[in-house]
């Protein structure tokens, strides 16, 4: 699929990322990124993406080129990755405490993260103030890990709120 019909499809709400995402058998992340890195970024204000690269615009590149063939993500992290994207699901009286106890048990990308290092993205450096009971449990995790940990928490909880794509 070139990008031109890609982008538009996206603008016009014809596909979202999630399909692009099982089309390509890549997370949601991963044609973000591709996306971004081909030199658009999202405006949320017109739920559009604007092309802001410093080269010609690359809408007739073909979008799957971009995706590699040997970098797919394993099933069950792009399983994980995906519920990260996923709405906030409420427990309602119809639900047993077996359906909370596997809802609790769902590896989520939070979860990957503790237990294998990734890439790291261009990071702005920023201070906060963290209460006690939050801080205990960023300290829990070894240092080269507490911004990942922070930036994944804080992505789960802006895509449940729906601020995040």
């Amino acid at each position: 699929m070139l990008v031109k019909k890609m982008l538009n499809g996206i603008m016009m709400k014809e596909i979202t990322i999630k399909e692009l995402a099982d089309q390509y058998d890549v997370s949601t992340r991963t044609i973000q990124s591709k996306i971004k890195k081909l030199g658009y970024e999202w405006d949320s204000k017109e739920s559009i993406y604007r092309y802001v690269g410093e080269e010609s615009e690359p809408l007739d590149v073909d979008f799957s080129t971009l995706i590699s063939k040997n970098n797919k993500m394993p099933a069950k992290q792009k399983l994980a990755t995906n519920e990260v994207a996923a709405s906030v699901s409420y427990l309602n009286e119809s639900e047993s405490s077996n359906d909370l106890f596997e809802k609790a048990s769902t590896v989520d990308a939070i979860d990957l993260l503790l237990q294998s290092p990734k890439d790291r993205s261009k990071r702005v450096y920023r201070g906060f103030y963290f209460d006690d009971d939050v801080l205990s449990i960023i300290d829990r995790v070894p240092k080269s890990y507490k911004s990942e940990l922070v930036n994944e928490a804080l992505r789960k909880v802006f895509k449940e709120k729906g601020l995040l794509d």
